[in-house]
């Protein structure tokens, strides 16, 4: 609420242009990148927390022949382009990537940033795109049951002490006497953001490893039905609720989303009287530069989040 403190008060996140949403059909790819650049650098200036970065390899709503970039390696320029916004994926398809490739490369992306690096995991949805890249789509039960082996053998891996070598077999991953140096800056690991709506496994598998949870394009009203039941699910392991935080991952073509003005801080304002330690935004407009992104930035302080200490 606009009466909370600076600690408590809800933080903002970016999510910059990378073309998924064929924000780039008229770019080439140097001109999308520079741009992509700026829009970072202006988002750390104007004081929002984070910029984020989607995990796809085609565009939406359907694949067209146009330029997405890929996470891994944006992020880890724009740290080098940027010095104090953290650098997340909302999120990552964890069956595009061996799980210990993953804790490797974000323990990485943490050294270059100098710990300001975000995990968020999830389980993947997008069909058409994993089969053209040559992936089998497995039932949402086994992608579920992947991510659930994906996230032991993470946390494992971001966690181990300085000689410790991460072991580990489950179902669909395994590690043996695997090295993970160098370690992430931030102690006692790079945060992990669970993303996912799914109260039966998402949100107990959030539970027991994560960070944060991070619900995706759920309204208001929708984050209020959820909040008793995210909190139950770490009562069920003997966790401390106030220890998961709960995110929102808001979507531009939702109401209200990229329309400046008091819809837009009646909304941002609900979510953050209900506790949402953070959102993560693209609204429409921002691969246009700093205008969009300064004018989110009005309504977001309007509606009682956290911008001027991230300044």
């Amino acid at each position: 609420s606009a009466t909370a403190s600076p600690v408590d008060a809800m933080k903002v996140g970016v999510v910059v242009p990378q073309g998924w949403m064929q924000e780039y059909r008229d770019h080439g790819s140097r001109e999308a990148w520079a741009n992509t650049v700026a829009i970072a650098q202006a988002s750390e200036r104007i004081g929002f927390e984070s910029v984020w970065m989607y995990d796809h390899f085609h565009t939406v709503p359907r694949a067209s022949d146009e330029m997405v970039f890929e996470p891994f390696t944006s992020l880890s320029a724009l740290a080098a382009s940027t010095s104090r916004v953290r650098l997340g994926h909302i999120v990552i398809c964890t069956g595009f990537r061996n799980p210990a490739l993953t804790a490797k490369m974000i323990s990485m992306l943490d050294t270059i940033s100098g710990g300001r690096a975000e995990l968020g995991i999830g389980a993947g949805w997008k069909q058409e795109e994993w089969e053209a890249y040559g992936y089998d789509f497995p039932s949402t039960k086994v992608r579920l049951a992947t991510l659930r082996d994906h996230l032991e053998i993470i946390t494992r891996m971001l966690e181990g002490g300085d000689t410790d070598r991460a072991t580990w077999s489950g179902q669909y991953a395994r590690v043996d006497g695997a090295i993970n140096r160098p370690k992430p800056i931030q102690k006692p690991r790079v945060p992990v953001m669970v993303g996912g709506n799914g109260p039966d496994v998402t949100w107990r598998l959030a539970a027991r490893h994560a960070d944060e949870i991070n619900l995706d394009g759920m309204s208001p009203p929708e984050v209020a039905e959820a909040l008793p039941v995210i909190a139950s699910r770490c009562e069920e392991i003997g966790r401390d609720p106030a220890s998961l935080k709960v995110s929102v991952h808001t979507w531009h073509g939702s109401p209200g989303v990229s329309d400046p003005g008091q819809a837009r801080v009646d909304l941002y304002g609900a979510y953050a009287e209900l506790g949402v330690s953070r959102v993560q935004t693209y609204c429409d407009g921002f691969e246009d530069g700093p205008e969009a992104l300064a004018s989110f930035a009005t309504d977001m302080r309007a509606a009682g989040a956290d911008l001027e200490s991230a300044r």
